[in-house]
C-alpha cells in the first residue's frame, strides 16, 4: 500500500530531532533523570487497588441500598489505573531502571492491569510508535479510506468518537477500545508475527520478545484470575469491585489517546509539531496524571522527566507559536466528535460510507498563538 496523497512536504516540517536539539540547551540539567517518586506511585496506587478489592470482599455483608457507597472508592480506583499507566509509561521510557530484569519487573507491576506485557509496550509503544508516529508504519494511527474493513476497522468505526458513532456504542468505547486495543497487539505478535494486524499497520517482534510476552500474559492472566476468585466470583463484588474500576480507568485512559494523533495528519516525516496534539487541561487534572495533556512535548522528548513539560510548554509558545498545536480538551473532544476517522489522505477525513469528507482541523491558524508572549486567545 503505498503512502497517501497529500502527504506534507518535508520543507513544510521541522524535524524532531532538530527541533529537540534547538530546545535540549534551555531545559534544566537534571530534566532527564527520571523522578523516583514514579516508582513511589506505582506502589501507592497497587495498594489504593489492594485497598478496593479488599473493599469490594465484603461487599456481600452490606445491605443492597448501601452498594452505591462503594462507587466514590471505585472512581478512586479507576484513576489509580490511570496513574499507574502514566506512571509506568514514565518509568519505560527514562533512564532510571537499569537491567531488563528490573524494567521488566516494574513493567509488569504497572501494566497488569491494564492486561499490557511490558515487553509489548515497549516493542508497540517505544519503538514502533514513536519511531514511525503517525506514519504508514505506525500501529497506533488511524485506518485508511482504502484498507480492508476487517473486525479491527470495523470496532473502531463502531466505538471511537466520529460524526458516525452512537452515543451508546461510543460508552461502550470508552470502557472497551483499550481492551479491543490490546487484544489486536497480542494476536498479530502470538498468533502470527509475520507483520500483519488487523490494526492500522503490523509490526514484528523478535523471537525473545515473542516468548517475554506469553510468559508475561500468562503472568498478567493469573493476576486478574487471582483478583476474581478473592472476589469469590460473586456477580456484585466482581462488578463493583472489578469491572467498574478497569472500566472507569480504561475510559479516562483512552479519552486521552483518541486525542493524542486522530486530529493530526499523517507523515512520513517525524514531526511532533504536526502529528502529535497537546491539550490545555486544569492544573490538578495534569498534577493527577502527571502532564499526560502534554503530547507534542512528549514525543519531542520521550525520556524526558514529565514534571519538566510544562516548560518545554512555554518553549514552544515562544518559539514555535505559530505550528505548536495545543487546544482545550473539550474542543478537541468535541472536534473529534464532529469528524469523520477514516483517513482519505494525509489530511482528509471521511467516513465509512465514503461520505463526509473533511479537511483535518487547523489548530496552528484557529490557537492564535502570539511568539513570544506565551498566551492564546
Amino acid at each position: 500500500m503505498g503512502p497517501p496523497s497529500s502527504t506534507p512536504s518535508p520543507e513544510r516540517l521541522s524535524d524532531q530531532a532538530a527541533v529537540a536539539r534547538a530546545l535540549r540547551s534551555q531545559l534544566p540539567a537534571g530534566a532527564f533523570r527520571t523522578s523516583p517518586d514514579r516508582l513511589g506511585l506505582v506502589a501507592i496506587n497497587l495498594a489504593i487497588l489492594a485497598l478496593g478489592w479488599q473493599m469490594a470482599d465484603g461487599l456481600n455483608q452490606w445491605p443492597a441500598f448501601a452498594w452505591p457507597a462503594f462507587l466514590p472508592f471505585a472512581m478512586i480506583m479507576g484513576n489509580a489505573v490511570v496513574v499507574l499507566l502514566f506512571a509506568t509509561h514514565d518509568l519505560l521510557h527514562g533512564r532510571s531502571l537499569k537491567g531488563r530484569s528490573w524494567r521488566r519487573l516494574v513493567g509488569l507491576a504497572g501494566l497488569a492491569v491494564l492486561w499490557m506485557p511490558p515487553t509489548l509496550w515497549q516493542a508497540v509503544h517505544n519503538r514502533e510508535h514513536h519511531g514511525h508516529t503517525n506514519a504508514l508504519a505506525d500501529p497506533d494511527r488511524g485506518y485508511l479510506e482504502q484498507q480492508p474493513r476487517g473486525w479491527g476497522k470495523a470496532i473502531q468505526h463502531l466505538f471511537v468518537p466520529s460524526t458516525q458513532v452512537r452515543k451508546p456504542w461510543l460508552l461502550v468505547g470508552l470502557s472497551s477500545s483499550w481492551g479491543v486495543h490490546n487484544l489486536r497487539l497480542l494476536l498479530s505478535v502470538l498468533v502470527r508475527n509475520d507483520g500483519s494486524s488487523q490494526g492500522p499497520a503490523g509490526f514484528r517482534v523478535s523471537r525473545t520478545e515473542r516468548r517475554a510476552i506469553a510468559l508475561e500474559l500468562a503472568l498478567i492472566a493469573a493476576l486478574h484470575l487471582g483478583v476474581v476468585l478473592w472476589l469469590d466470583l460473586d456477580p456484585i463484588k466482581v462488578l463493583l469491585g472489578y469491572f467498574l474500576p478497569i472500566w472507569i480507568g480504561y475510559g479516562i485512559a483512552i479519552a486521552y489517546i483518541f486525542t493524542n494523533h486522530m486530529l493530526c495528519p499523517l507523515s512520513e516525516v517525524n514531526d511532533p509539531l504536526s502529528n502529535s496534539l497537546s491539550l490545555k487541561m486544569p492544573w490538578f487534572i495534569d498534577l493527577l496524571h502527571l502532564n499526560f495533556s502534554h503530547h507534542t512535548e512528549h514525543h519531542l522528548f520521550p525520556d524526558l522527566n514529565s514534571s519538566h513539560y510544562p516548560l518545554v510548554r512555554k518553549l514552544l509558545i515562544e518559539q514555535y507559536g505559530e505550528r505548536y498545536q495545543l487546544v482545550e480538551g473539550q474542543r478537541a473532544w468535541s472536534l473529534l466528535m464532529a469528524t469523520p476517522r477514516f483517513y482519505r489522505n494525509a489530511t482528509t477525513l471521511v467516513g465509512s460510507d465514503g461520505q463526509g469528507a473533511v479537511p483535518l482541523p487547523e489548530f496552528r491558524r484557529t490557537l492564535g498563538v502570539q511568539p513570544g508572549n506565551g498566551q492564546s486567545h
